[in-house]
């Protein structure tokens, strides 16, 4: 259900906006749109990723209520201000949408993107007691000391009061689950948060396949997890691009409406 939005404060604008970086980002945003349909991140039209517009503090892009992440295009993307103006687009953002996105880029400039989903296997995983991911697994281990865990579910997001409890929350973190909700990824850019994304819900997939055994997880030892993720860590940028550049390649293939 789409909800009326109410003002939260704007950043100063910082400058013209370089449009050929804009394209490139909307590109980019929506080559994640598609390939989260395709994977069975997206729940219906209730989810929703946003990044900020390219050399700019107080803008960013985020995709319009009522569009299947299946269906989004490039162009369909709209940049709004963090008052929750839309400058550029047709439609409006889903209510939630905006004051989660907003707050969190306005509070943490850090998070050039981020990345909102109920996706099956991290959200089960924030259903249950304690902390939702186990440190048993290689693919586990890049999020090692970088999670948070968000235990005060409030319901629906529909005001900035919400919105910045949970970006307090996130904190100095990367990703946070949400209690009895869903995860929310974020990233200096857009690859980076597509990049943690993608191997977020793979290591819940495989956490969730090794409990449904009933035998006792395996963990990491804390030294041993935290030199894997500092070698992970040192690597994460340029494997995100990579990551980024063969999805877009697969689209051209197979869906080039992605990119117009």
């Amino acid at each position: 259900m789409a909800h009326e939005l109410r003002s939260v404060a704007t950043r100063t604008e910082t400058g013209p906006i370089d449009r050929a970086a804009l394209a490139q980002a909307r590109i980019d945003l929506a080559a994640c749109f598609r390939m989260a349909a395709r994977l069975g991140l997206e729940e219906g039209i209730c989810n929703h990723f946003s990044a900020m517009v390219p050399g700019r503090d107080d803008l960013f892009l985020v995709n319009p209520y009522g569009l299947a992440f299946s269906e989004i295009r490039a162009s369909d993307l709209l940049v709004c201000s963090l008052d929750g103006a839309v400058v550029e687009g047709e439609g409006q953002p889903e209510a939630t949408a905006f004051f989660i996105h907003a707050r969190l880029h306005a509070r943490l400039p850090r998070a050039r993107a981020a990345f909102h989903t109920h996706m099956p296997n991290a959200t089960a995983l924030s259903m249950i007691e304690g902390q939702p991911l186990a440190f048993a697994g290689q693919t586990a281990l890049k999020f090692y000391g970088r999670l948070a865990v968000d235990d005060a579910y409030n319901g629906l997001a529909l005001d900035s009061t919400e919105g910045d409890r949970i970006a307090a929350t996130l904190g100095d973190a990367d990703v946070v689950f949400l209690r009895n909700h869903g995860v929310i990824v974020t990233g200096p850019t857009i690859a980076e948060a597509w990049d943690d994304l993608y191997y977020l819900e793979r290591a819940a997939e495989v956490q969730i396949k090794a409990m449904s055994t009933g035998r006792p997880l395996v963990p990491v030892p804390a030294e041993i997890a935290r030199h894997a993720v500092a070698q992970m860590r040192a690597g994460d940028a340029e494997s995100g691009r990579l990551h980024l550049e063969s999805l877009k390649r697969r689209l051209a293939r197979e869906e080039p409406d992605f990119s117009q």
